[in-house]
């Protein structure tokens, strides 16, 4: 069994884009990140993003509106963002207020800001196979893992477990794409999925996203497969200082043995979300520029 290192992974992308960018002349790509209240998650991950776009050379503007904004206000300040030339990428960081439609949001920032990848049209663009389009970052984060450790999916069955538009659906279509290193057979499989345990026993890659923790067991898995677990579970731990422990969808102690390779959580793909909306920003950059 081998461990999928996503730090070190995400590390080397964040290097290769350092580099790109001290290479280009001029202004530096500027990304907006968009936090509404102060959900302690949300905190934590914009401090990350901020932390890492300096490690960069991105310009990072944190816009911090108050939990009470309203959709019509979110949106004006969206509206002044895409259009805000010194601004190359738009995050609105997730999960909103529940008066707030998130996916109205989504849709709101313009489509070549859009470096989360959840705008209607990018989204298309990745059925499509239109590489002038932002992919989601968890799920190209997953390509770039399962590229990197040398796992080719052409000919190989993939099953997702999982069908959120922010991992699940992304992921599937890239698992399908007719490039190098894709090509694979793909299973979506879900809450209303029946026998779904002899649909996971198949997957040479089982990808995990169904947000239920250590929910996989190692009677689902095939011994051999690829498991890539996209999960963050909090599950309560009386033993940790903060009284709780991080774990995946994957019950790591039994399914780890049987695997050919596999994610920890943390550090697998979490780390690779962060670099790859860091290189989305910085595509965007160069869209941006050469476009004049």
């Amino acid at each position: 069994m081998e461990l999928i290192d996503g730090n070190a992974i995400a590390a080397a992308i964040v290097a290769e884009l350092k580099q790109e960018v001290a290479a280009r002349p001029g202004r530096k790509p500027c990304i907006a990140l968009v936090r509404v209240g102060e959900d302690p998650a949300s905190v934590s991950y914009v401090r990350k993003k901020e932390k890492t776009a300096a490690e960069i050379g991105v310009t990072s503007r944190v816009i911090l509106p108050p939990e009470t904004i309203s959709q019509a206000e979110l949106f004006t300040l969206l509206d002044e963002l895409n259009t805000d030339p010194t601004v190359d990428g738009i995050l609105v960081q997730s999960p909103l207020p529940k008066h707030i439609d998130e996916l109205a949001v989504f849709r709101r920032v313009s489509p070549e800001k859009d470096v989360d990848g959840f705008n209607t049209l990018n989204l298309g663009k990745v059925a499509q196979e239109d590489e002038t389009g932002f992919v989601a970052c968890t799920p190209a984060g997953i390509m770039e893992l399962l590229a990197r450790s040398g796992v080719d999916l052409k000919g190989r069955h993939v099953v997702v477990l999982g069908r959120s538009l922010i991992v699940g659906k992304p992921v599937a279509l890239l698992a399908l794409q007719k490039k190098a290193g894709a090509n694979g057979t793909v299973t979506i499989c879900h809450s209303a999925t029946s026998n779904l345990s002899a649909l996971t026993r198949q997957a040479d890659v089982l990808i995990a996203a169904i947000g239920r923790a250590e929910f996989v067991t190692a009677d689902m898995v095939k011994p051999g497969a690829v498991v890539i677990d996209v999960g963050v579970n909090r599950v309560p731990d009386p033993t940790k200082k903060t009284g709780y422990r991080l774990t995946g969808d994957v019950h790591f102690p039994t399914v780890a043995p049987l695997c050919s390779r596999i994610t920890p959580v943390p550090g697998g793909v979490g780390p690779m979300t962060v670099a790859m909306l860091m290189k989305n920003t910085v595509k965007a950059h160069r869209l941006r520029t050469e476009a004049g």
